[in-house]
């Protein structure tokens, strides 16, 4: 490999020439899942709760609520 290209894969050098991440946003998403928490009063440990905060839609289908 060329050392410019492990480089970028390392994610070190020029920083006008790399693009940041931009993955999810945690404090946003927790803080959607604490209202709709909120909204439908759902108390920690239960079994919707764990649905709410555990569930993955993305891999599995399943729907959070």
């Amino acid at each position: 490999m060329e050392i410019d290209e492990l480089r970028k894969l390392a994610g070190i050098g020029n920083a006008a020439t790399m693009t940041a991440y931009q993955g999810s946003n945690i404090s946003m998403t927790g803080t959607e899942k604490a209202e709709i928490q909120r909204k439908n009063k759902i108390e920690p440990g239960t079994q919707d709760w764990f649905k709410l905060w555990f569930s993955r839609p993305y891999l599995t289908g399943e729907k959070p609520i």
